[in-house]
């Protein structure tokens, strides 16, 4: 008995299936009509972008905010990459927002990680002449770490070179003959080691004596400076002095005075009288010497002499 196919049903299936997943795939490329809204910006990038592919993700502070769209060469300068990105309508894009080429874990797949922009910042705008608003970018760490071993080896280089310069034949044998004296001068301390070990034991004694002459030295400051006390107390004394013999001075000049107006003019007077006295004495004494008899008779008139009368 034979099995009758119902070919219509088969052929309603089919078509049910299709539109099925037709519209399956409409609704995930388009979502039902409510598509996101997308954004387009460039970026310019003078390193190798190996490990980057078209769709990689773009992260703001790591939040996939858009994807890759294109990778080109710049025709103008080959060593620049242009990068165009989808990002979503209405991510803060500002003026100091920087893109930077970062890889996903052990995988080395890269992505690209927007960071910055501050709350102040303007929003980017597309400049005249730009097809699309350009987002500056900084190095990635590969380049700076690039760089930076790209400096230590040429610094090593230089540095290789300036050694085997220095350590030319000349060189060396100059520095054979330092290591030679050196030795030469080692040999010559260790066979003066008695001498030497007698020298520190003279300058510790040196310095013992020098720390007494020290002390003595302190003591001696000391004294003087007691001496310089008494020497001030007495020129103190000395001052105190030299004030009463002003004062006695004073009171002696005084004395003085009144003696030279009260008592010199007396003594004056008496002089002269002692002088006239002493004349008289004196011809008196002459007198008696010449006519001794004249104490007795006293002065005689002398005779007239002739034709005076009597």
């Amino acid at each position: 008995m034979e099995t009758k196919v119902n070919y219509a049903a088969v052929g309603a299936f089919v078509l049910a299936l299709g539109a099925l997943l037709v519209a399956a795939v409409l609704w995930l490329s388009v979502g039902l009509g409510k598509r996101q809204q997308t954004v387009l910006y460039q970026s310019i990038v003078n390193e190798s972008v190996a490990g980057l592919n078209l769709d990689a993700p773009v992260k703001y502070q790591g939040v996939n905010v858009g994807k890759v769209r294109t990778i080109s060469l710049d025709p103008a300068n080959p060593q620049q990459v242009q990068l165009v990105f989808a990002i979503a309508a209405g991510t803060p894009i500002k003026t100091d927002t920087l893109a930077v080429l970062k890889t996903q874990g052990l995988t080395g797949i890269a992505y690209v990680e927007l960071s910055g922009g501050s709350p102040a910042a303007p929003l980017l705008q597309a400049r005249e002449g730009q097809a699309y608003p350009q987002i500056p970018t900084k190095p990635s760490l590969s380049a700076r770490l690039e760089n930076v071993l790209s400096a230590v080896l040429a610094n090593l280089d230089r540095t290789a070179a300036n050694v085997n310069a220095i350590l030319n034949d000349e060189n060396r044998a100059a520095f054979g003959k330092i290591l030679r004296d050196t030795s030469t001068v080692m040999d010559t301390l260790a066979s003066q080691k008695n001498a030497m070990r007698m020298a520190i034991s003279n300058a510790a004694i040196t310095t013992a004596n020098t720390a007494q002459a020290s002390a003595k030295i302190d003591l001696l400051f000391q004294r003087i400076g007691k001496s310089a006390d008494a020497v001030a107390s007495m020129a103190d004394k000395a001052g105190m002095a030299s004030d009463s013999t002003r004062k006695t001075a004073d009171e002696l000049g005084g004395g003085v005075r009144q003696l030279s107006s009260d008592t010199l003019p007396e003594l004056q007077r008496l002089m002269a009288e002692l002088t006239t006295l002493s004349a008289s004495m004196t011809r008196l004494i002459e007198q008696t010497e010449h006519n001794p008899s004249s104490l007795i008779r006293g002065r005689q008139t002398p005779p007239a002499g002739p034709g005076e009368a009597k």
